[in-house]
């Protein structure tokens, strides 16, 4: 029989609050990135193989490289407005209801925000890809991709909008 001390929610309870808080930043930023970069490459690679049929295509969709990169810049704001989110607390106070709700909150919104990124960065990643190819075989394709590139960039911005008011829950107690 396993006791209720070795239980998961008695083990999460246990886990000081600024490890939550840290982690969610870190996968805040993280994960954003790697959504970026996995975009990034796979915009890229297309990028650079249709330029070979049509060289014309390379300065203009550049800006699939760049909807790809804004997914980065999202985490890293998000990151900072997270890290605006510590304060100290005494250390009768830190596993306080309200200092766990804050660390969770904290959490939350760091892993909504990066697999909002992660996902985004990808579909912006695949749309790009598309649009690098269909324009190397017609030029007014391009336009038609980039605006269906633009709603999915615009996920990563729900993303954000998701985890800034997650992290609006953040207070932690006040100093005594």
């Amino acid at each position: 029989m396993v006791s209720s001390s070795s239980s998961w929610s008695r083990a999460l309870v246990a886990i000081s609050p600024y490890t939550f808080a840290a982690i969610g930043i870190a996968v805040a930023i993280g994960v954003s990135v790697l959504g970026a970069a996995w975009g990034i490459y796979i915009t890229g690679s297309s990028l650079i193989g249709a330029a070979i049929k049509a060289p014309r295509i390379t300065s203009k969709n550049l800006i699939s490289v760049i909807f790809c990169e804004a997914v980065a810049i999202y985490g890293v704001i998000v990151a900072i407005i997270l890290q605006t989110k510590l304060e100290s607390v005494p250390p009768s106070q830190i596993y306080a209801a309200e200092s766990l709700r804050a660390g969770y909150a904290i959490f939350a919104s760091g892993i909504i925000v990066g697999f909002a990124n992660l996902f985004c960065g990808l579909c912006v990643g695949i749309i790009g890809s598309s649009c690098a190819l269909s324009d190397a075989q017609n030029s007014s394709l391009f336009v038609k991709i980039l605006v269906i590139e633009i709603f999915g960039s615009a996920l990563g911005l729900f993303g954000v909008i998701v985890g800034i008011i997650m992290s609006a829950q953040a207070t932690w107690p006040s100093k005594v």
